[in-house]
């Protein structure tokens, strides 16, 4: 007589493959009239350990151009790597660097093709477009795009959107109205040090986000880098 508790031969046995892992990690991007910021926190982590505290999740793939990639640290790095192939076959072809707007679409195109096995990565562009102003494109994992204002992504980014529609969209203040422009009318210095605050908001409430942030800068002078410590525990 069969036994279920004893007899395990005809039981059917569960095989698990996941190729994936969350690595945490936050970014934030921001288009302002003639410059764009772009900033990460550097943890990167794996459940509750932490495996790397020096680790920004920018990457700086054009003069006037920088890529913001969090989620599996894997994914990102080689998404990278095939990115600067790809931009370095069009300098190649066209004797000329790659405009943001180019990048924005070469990565979404990228994404779209890896759309059956994805890169599981959360993107954001930012960077000078071809009228100085700044732009940002955020992407979800497998390639659809969009211009926008402002955009956090990552571990932290319920967390950081709410406060950024507030500051910067000003939407449910009363005196929010639809904006048609795709830049803010803040200040870089104001920018920055909202950038500042809503990293050290992020870092109070989310274990997968701390110990520094790495803030650039993009101008059509070229790329500022700024260096921030948040809280380490």
């Amino acid at each position: 007589m069969f036994d279920i508790k004893t007899d395990t031969r005809k039981m059917p046995i569960e095989h698990h493959f996941n190729p994936y892992e969350m690595n945490g990690g936050t970014i934030v991007g921001v288009a302002g009239e003639d410059f764009a910021v772009i900033a990460s926190d550097t943890r990167l982590s794996e459940g509750y350990s932490i495996l790397s505290r020096e680790n920004p999740h920018l990457y700086h793939v054009q003069p006037h151009t920088v890529m913001g990639s969090v989620g599996f640290h894997g994914d990102s790095l080689t998404f990278n790597k095939t990115l600067q192939i790809r931009l370095r076959m069009y300098e190649y072809e066209n004797n000329k660097k790659c405009s943001t707007p180019a990048v924005a679409q070469l990565i979404s195109t990228m994404l779209y093709s890896r759309r059956f096995f994805p890169y599981y990565v959360n993107t954001i562009v930012a960077g000078i477009n071809n009228e100085g102003q700044g732009c940002i494109y955020s992407y979800d994992p497998v390639g659809s795009y969009e211009r926008e204002v402002y955009r956090a992504g990552g571990s932290s980014s319920a967390l950081i959107q709410p406060l950024l529609d507030s500051q910067l969209g000003l939407k449910n203040q009363g005196s929010f109205e639809l904006s048609r422009s795709y830049t803010v009318k803040m200040s870089r210095e104001n920018v920055v040090a909202l950038v500042k605050d809503v990293f050290t908001a992020a870092a109070e409430r989310d274990i997968y986000t701390g110990d520094a942030v790495f803030i650039n800068i993009i101008t059509k002078d070229g790329v500022f880098t700024e260096h921030f410590k948040l809280r380490r525990d």
